[in-house]
């Protein structure tokens, strides 16, 4: 069993920054791969950044492309998401998620572990 808790949400005006943290429980998180996926309200949950277990392959969402870099500390059991330059349309819960499959991470579909997610609102 893994348990996911992510932290750093907050308020922040458009063009601000913000780096979500996500820790995990467990000694076997070098073995999953990690994505971060958000969900605004009246929306569906969408992938923003996945991340391989060994961090040599990141994906991202076209729209934060050279805005969002996602990576991770095995040390530390700990994946990361900063956020630069941040839009309003950012605004959303942020969830991370844990799979062994590097493409269910970027899928959302059948992942075995999600955290319980963190607000994330970006202001004009």
């Amino acid at each position: 069993q893994v348990r996911l808790v992510e932290s750093g949400g907050g308020l922040v005006q458009a063009g601000g920054s913000l780096r979500l943290s996500c820790t995990a429980s467990g000694r076997t998180f070098s073995t999953y791969a990690m994505g971060w996926f958000r969900q605004a309200p009246g929306k569906e949950r969408e992938s923003v950044a996945a991340i391989s277990s060994s961090g040599r392959s990141t994906n991202y969402k076209d729209s934060v492309k050279g805005r969002f870099t996602i990576s991770r500390d095995n040390a530390k059991n700990t994946v990361y998401l900063q956020m630069n330059s941040l839009e309003p349309d950012d605004t959303a819960v942020y969830f991370c998620a844990a799979d062994p499959s590097y493409v269910a991470t970027q899928t959302g579909l059948n992942v075995d572990f999600w955290g319980q997610g963190t607000q994330v609102t970006v202001s004009s």
